[in-house]
């Protein structure tokens, strides 16, 4: 019976320590990703508030190629900050979670 306790013992803690390893692990990728995320909001920051200022400036040509740019570029300024808020509302989820 003795016997038999210290075997369970000891394998609980080895599955113990196990679990720890790869919590540990599996945190550290956590952080890091939200890490890159931060990085790449501040990326998509910067390049949102760069393409508004360019698209602030009047248009003195009436070319269709030149209009169709600038609402190409007006798309994309509109995509970075969609990305943005999907990136922001997960974070914000999962800190309401926590």
């Amino acid at each position: 019976m003795n016997y038999f306790l210290l075997a369970v013992i000891t394998l609980e803690t080895t599955a113990l320590g196990i679990a720890c390893y790869y919590l540990w692990k599996f945190s550290n990728i956590v952080l890091r990703v939200e890490d890159q995320l931060e990085v790449a909001l501040d990326a998509l920051d910067e390049r949102y508030q760069s393409i508004s200022k360019v698209l602030q400036i009047p248009l003195f040509y009436d070319s269709p190629e030149i209009k169709k740019v600038v609402e190409d570029v007006r798309g994309s300024r509109d995509a970075i900050l969609n990305v943005a808020r999907s990136i922001a509302k997960i974070e914000e989820e999962e800190t309401d979670e926590r």
